[in-house]
């Protein structure tokens, strides 16, 4: 059974890691701006990439619980989800304040 700081860096690592690409960081900020909300359409007229590069850069802000997607009819829906981004990043940086 991992302790309770394993389990913390682990998700340290995970959403450092969905954040340590500029793309990815930006679709945060955009998702921000438009209050949190966009569907997949409007995240990718926003950038030159083409529809694979940005599902993978979606998908990885997904895994690391940094955004929520839900299907409306064929639109995919992103969701920012900034409480655990606070709460991750909070945590990280209350290890050097100690």
């Amino acid at each position: 059974m991992k302790s309770r700081a394993e389990r913390e860096l682990e998700e340290f690592d995970e959403v450092f890691a969905a954040l340590s690409h500029e793309t990815r960081r930006l679709i945060l900020v955009i998702l921000l701006s438009r209050k949190g909300e966009m569907t997949a359409g409007e995240i990718v007229e926003r950038f030159h990439y083409k529809w694979p590069t940005m599902t993978r850069h979606l998908q990885q802000l997904e895994a690391a619980g940094l955004i929520e997607v839900s299907k409306q009819g064929r639109e995919r829906r992103y969701l920012l989800k900034k409480e655990k981004l606070n709460r991750v990043v909070k945590s990280w940086l209350h290890w050097f304040e100690q």
